[in-house]
């Protein structure tokens, strides 16, 4: 009986030492944690980005320490990354640009103006082909910027914690894109 147990145990801690690594959303996995520069940051909370009842991405929000309070998360100059898995053919370049356009608009209050030539340069991030699988960081390096990268090949840099504070919101302001209220929560880890 107590082999049964041992061996309980350690299927147990086998599994366990797995969960730990990564999250599962939607079917895929989302690591619990990602290396900025220096820093090593946790996963705070993924969701799933819908529409029509399909799942078009997996986004997970990386914070030094865990928070839900996404005006805090928005205005901190503290390094931090958004990670985006694509899981559906139905999301384009051009789709993914105008739902962050939409984005900037909420989250600069339809002030994009003077952000207007740092979005133009992080849709340069977005312009090839996008496929089932492929995998955008949106990685802010405090008192740097936020650097692009798809597939883990850097893209483009954009400098200032505006610029990072308008991209960040369009994922965790309190009126985010499209209304996705389920994938707002789940990035900042609230309940749905």
């Amino acid at each position: 009986m107590s082999k049964k147990l041992g061996f309980l145990l350690v299927v147990l801690l086998f599994v366990f030492s797995f969960s730990v690594d990564a999250r599962t959303i939607g079917g895929v996995n989302m690591e619990e944690t990602f290396k900025a520069g220096d820093e090593t940051l946790i996963l705070n909370g993924a969701g799933i980005r819908e529409k029509f009842f399909a799942d078009i991405y997996v986004a997970g929000l990386y914070l030094k320490e865990k928070s839900s309070d996404y005006k805090k998360i928005m205005s901190m100059d503290e390094s931090m990354v958004i990670k985006i898995k694509i899981v559906s053919s139905l999301i384009t370049a051009e789709r993914f640009k105008e739902a962050c356009e939409e984005g900037f608009e909420r989250t600069t209050n339809g002030n994009t103006k003077p952000l207007r030539p740092k979005i133009d340069l992080a849709y340069t991030a977005f312009a090839q082909k996008f496929n089932v699988g492929d995998i955008f960081d949106l990685v802010y390096i405090k008192g740097v910027g936020t650097d692009f990268y798809k597939n883990g090949k850097l893209i483009t840099k954009v400098d200032g914690i505006d610029f990072k504070a308008a991209l960040f919101g369009i994922w965790i302001i309190d009126k985010p894109s499209h209304k996705n209220e389920k994938l707002r929560k789940g990035m900042l880890g609230l309940p749905l």
